[in-house]
């Protein structure tokens, strides 16, 4: 089976993986995209110039949300934080083990 050339991702699945990346535990992160525009004059030759409109994507990023819709997660979902293991037996001293 050949590999893949393209992976798509819907716009939960980026904000959760960027949420992750910066270690977000808390709060409605949606992403954002920040787009450039520029123009030029663009034609197969020169006697076939058009003018045209370039908009580059200059940042792609999170946002913090009021709630949540198709761009954005809740953190504390899709990324909670760790929960420490109990330790048994903690705070016992050597000479506590010894006495027994």
């Amino acid at each position: 089976m050949p590999e893949p050339t393209q992976l798509a991702f819907s716009h939960k699945e980026v904000a959760t993986a960027l949420l992750k990346a910066q270690g977000i535990h808390e709060g409605i992160w949606g992403i954002f995209i920040k787009f450039g525009f520029n123009a030029m004059n663009v034609g197969a030759s020169e006697a076939d110039l058009n003018p045209t409109a370039l908009v580059p994507v200059t940042a792609i990023g999170l946002q913090q949300f009021d709630k949540i819709n198709n761009l954005s997660v809740d953190a504390a979902l899709v990324n909670p934080r760790a929960v420490a293991p109990k330790r048994i037996g903690a705070g016992k001293t050597a000479r506590a083990e010894k006495k027994r």
